[in-house]
This record gives structure tokens, C-alpha cells and sequence, in this order.
């Protein structure tokens, strides 16, 4: 190939790559996020918190979007992290995989929208806990809320909740000091209870053992954090009725030495029976006691704690986290948006592309001229209020006054981008592109044309040197 024809061709694509760029220069910039920076001191409220040793702190990123448009969700993220090398977050107990870290923030709206949003997260350890496990924050709150108005939204991040809710899940205290009992769970007896161990396993005992006793009033009992417990033991028919109670009430006799529907058994130490289950408990720490109420043989094989609390949070393991100093604000304006039909006018505006009515306009008689008042936006910088705020608004707005006649007209009102014009430590800048050139249709076509026509001299160029070699008439 020729060099003049490579020159020709490269020409072409050179013109085409220029107009893909002039197209995608007049495409606008999207309008960067809000963010505002919090730190926060969290401290106990609950009777078993979380926060065990000490304040835990906090820092928070909390991220807007302000492309905000009315039929659109309030779109933010609220990022939540440790500080520093100071205390963490820590199981307050023991507990088996499964257990969550709920957080649940809150954000003032005022202004146009008044209000608070809680957005929620959770964070879901993947191991067994014991006392004072660090624990996992939740990496985001969310909540989006529907824009359903125009107007402006200040919002400020105030406390964060904290809780803990166990895996629903239960756990098996044995009757002994087990390596496998918990060590905040262990059984306290009172009077002469005698331990029974090595029992064959055919009699379904809990770690083939248990104790027992003779002795009227002989009791024991168990301190747990749950929602229920079972007391496990034997059927026989030697047994004696044994009384129940929880956190101080008595709540039932049990009489092993009988079946369900009230007849005499035929055993000898039958093995790992649920010889009572107590009724839901309000989640947090309960006490059982078994206590013996004859001469007749008693036995406590076994308590079992359930810790089912449908994964919602009690307020027993709560925490509460303030900010450290006065949070700054975010203000947003939310727009009619982009896809809205533009408003028609029956009279001449300041918008270059309204077209004006091809019929008369009808004016009244007899009647005073009415003059549709326009509102002015203020300008950006004119919103700015105080020093701990980040305004994101739109630029202002021009607005049409029309003549006179005999029904109401519209206002037009342009809308654009809305922008962040000062923004506080913590905070970063938004922007917008420029409005692109009213001429800028006609540079585009320029472009095309001459991208076309430098394409089809090429075309014709190869196409003439081809026929004219066939003939031998060029070399």
C-alpha cells in the first residue's frame, strides 16, 4: 500500500476518533457525594453490655448522594469503624455461632421533610463466643427513604444504638463441674446431695451421671441468661415430688414417679427426661431451683438453656454511642428532576427554546392586568449558615413572567445539578459540569460531515487506483 493512501485513510480515522471526542466532551459530570466524618463515645446501658471494660470509640463515615430527584430514594451509607487501640465491642458471655451485633442509627431530617430515619445493621460472628470475645461491628447502616416532594432536607447524625442477641440455640449444664459447663453456669447445691457416676449408658444419663438426695428441702439451682430452661432427670418409681421455682416463685411440682397422664411408672433411674420446661422467659438472667419436697429419692441429672430470641434485639446486652462533639449537617434540594415533561407557556419567557403560540393570544377586557410573580432561588453561596453545615443545592433559577390573558400560565423554572458550595472538615467538594454551548448541535454536525466526506474522498481514491492497475494505465 501506498504511503500517500495509508495517509488518506489514517486521515479518516483520525476524523471519526474526533467527533466520538467532541460528542463525549458535552456528556456531564455527575455531581460527587456529601460526606460528613463523626466520631462517637459508646458506653453501658445494658445490665450485661457489650461495652464491658471501658468506653468504646467510634468513627463514622457518613456519605450522600446529591443527584436527588422527587421519585428517587434518599440515597446514604453510614460506614462505622473501631478507633484508635482502645477497648472493642465484647461477648458478654458464652454463646455458640449465630450470634448478632445489631446497630441503629439515627438521622434528624428537618426543613421541608421532617423526621427521624433509622437506618439498621448487623454484624454476625462465625464462631463460639466466651466472656470478653471481641466482636465484629456492622460494616454499614442503610435505610433509604422515597423522595415523594421537592424542597430541602437537613440531616444530622445523632446516637447510634448497640445491642446483642445470642444465637437461637440452647445449651446442656451438667450436673457436675464439668469442663464443658460454662464457667459463669455452674449448678450450687444446698444440703446433702450425694454424686451417682458411671451409670451405664443404656439409662440415658447426661455424661452417664448425676446427682442425688434424700433430704427434705435439699435443693439446687442454676443462674442462667436465657428465655427458657428444662430440668432433666430421671423417671422411677421410688421418686419423690420435687418443687420448681423461678427467680424466687414457685411455678410447679413435678412428681418423677408418675407418666404424663398422671399413672404410676415402672422404672429405675430412666435417664434424660425433660421432667419440666419452663414457659418463655423475658430474655436476660433468670434463676431455677429444684428443691426436694420428701424423704424420697430426688435427682438432677441436667438444666438446659434455650437463648431463642428470634434474632431481635432485648436491651439486656445494650450500648449507646453519642457523638464526641456537636455533629456537623448535611442539606440537601431535591429537584423536579430530569424526567419530568418540561412545563408549556402561552406567552414570550427567558428560555430560548420555548416556542412562542402560532395563534393570537385573547386578552381580557374590563379586567386588570394580572402579572404572574416569579421566585428567585438565592444563590449558593448565599445559603451557607454555619460553619458545621454542608450545603447541596441547585444553582438558581430563572423564572418567566407572562403576559397577560385570560387563564393562568405556567412558571418555567430550569433546573440543574445540584452542588456542594462550602463544605466543613470531614466534607468534600461536589460539583457540576458546564452547561454545554447552545451551538454545540452544529459543531457535532460539522464534525459528522466532514468525517464523511474525507471517508468517502478515500473510498473513491483506493477505488480509482484499483481500476486504473487493472488497465495498466497507472504505475
Amino acid at each position: 500500500m501506498s504511503r500517500w493512501r495509508k495517509t488518506l485513510i489514517a486521515a479518516s480515522v483520525g476524523s471519526v476518533a474526533a467527533l466520538g471526542a467532541m460528542v463525549s466532551s458535552n456528556l456531564p459530570a455527575s455531581a460527587a457525594p456529601a460526606d460528613l466524618e463523626v466520631e462517637y463515645i459508646c458506653k453501658p446501658t445494658g445490665s450485661s453490655s457489650i461495652v464491658r471494660h471501658g468506653p468504646v470509640r467510634l468513627v463514622t463515615y457518613l456519605t450522600f448522594d446529591t443527584d436527588l430527584a422527587v421519585g428517587g430514594p434518599l440515597n446514604y451509607t453510614w460506614k462505622l469503624q473501631y478507633t484508635g487501640d482502645g477497648s472493642r465491642l465484647q461477648s458478654p458471655g458464652y454463646f455458640g455461632p449465630g450470634g448478632e451485633v445489631h446497630a441503629v442509627g439515627n438521622l434528624e431530617l428537618k426543613s421541608n421533610w421532617m423526621g427521624i430515619l433509622q437506618p439498621k445493621g448487623s454484624a454476625d460472628p462465625e464462631k463460639a463466643l466466651k466472656p470478653d470475645y471481641e466482636l465484629g461491628l456492622p460494616p454499614m447502616l442503610n435505610d433509604p427513604g422515597l423522595i415523594d416532594k421537592p424542597g430541602t432536607i437537613k440531616i444530622t447524625p445523632k446516637d447510634i444504638d448497640l445491642d446483642f442477641t445470642p444465637p437461637d440455640s440452647s445449651v446442656v449444664i451438667n450436673d457436675g463441674d464439668d469442663a464443658d459447663n460454662p464457667s459463669d453456669m455452674q449448678i450450687v447445691y444446698n444440703g446433702t446431695w450425694t454424686p451417682v457416676g458411671g451409670r451405664p449408658s443404656s439409662e440415658h444419663h447426661v455424661h452417664n451421671d448425676l446427682h442425688e438426695t434424700t433430704e427434705l428441702n435439699a435443693s439446687a439451682e442454676l443462674t442462667f441468661v436465657g428465655t427458657s430452661v428444662k430440668y432433666i432427670g430421671p423417671t422411677d418409681k421410688d421418686a419423690g415430688p420435687v418443687n420448681i421455682y423461678i427467680d424466687g416463685q414457685k411455678r410447679a411440682t413435678v412428681d418423677p414417679s408418675r407418666d404424663g397422664n398422671d399413672n404410676p411408672v415402672n422404672d429405675d433411674l430412666n435417664g434424660g427426661k425433660a421432667l419440666w420446661v419452663s414457659p418463655k422467659l423475658t430474655y436476660g438472667k433468670h434463676v431455677i431451683k429444684v428443691e426436694n419436697a420428701s424423704t424420697k429419692p430426688a435427682w438432677l441429672d441436667a438444666f438446659e438453656v434455650s437463648t431463642a430470641t428470634e434474632q431481635l434485639p432485648t436491651g439486656f446486652h445494650s450500648a449507646k454511642c453519642t457523638p464526641a462533639s456537636p455533629p456537623g449537617s448535611i442539606v440537601v434540594t431535591v429537584g423536579q428532576g430530569a424526567t419530568s415533561p418540561p412545563p408549556t407557556t402561552t406567552g414570550p419567557t427567558d428560555n430560548p427554546t420555548t416556542t412562542p403560540p402560532t395563534s393570537p393570544t385573547p386578552t381580557s377586557t374590563g379586567t386588570p392586568t394580572n402579572t404572574a410573580t416569579g421566585t428567585h432561588s438565592p444563590s449558593p453561596s448565599s445559603q451557607y449558615t454555619h460553619p458545621g453545615i454542608v450545603i447541596v443545592g441547585p444553582g438558581g433559577t430563572s423564572t418567566a413572567t407572562p403576559t397577560a390573558s385570560t387563564s393562568a400560565t405556567p412558571t418555567v423554572t430550569k433546573y440543574v445539578r445540584p452542588q456542594v458550595v462550602k463544605t466543613p472538615k470531614g466534607g468534600v467538594n461536589t460539583g457540576e459540569a458546564p452547561d454545554p454551548p447552545m451551538d454545540s448541535g452544529a459543531y457535532t454536525l460539522i464534525a459528522g460531515g466532514s468525517a464523511m466526506i474525507m471517508g468517502s474522498a478515500a473510498g473513491g481514491l483506493v477505488l480509482w487506483r484499483r481500476r486504473a492497475a487493472h488497465a495498466g494505465g497507472v504505475k
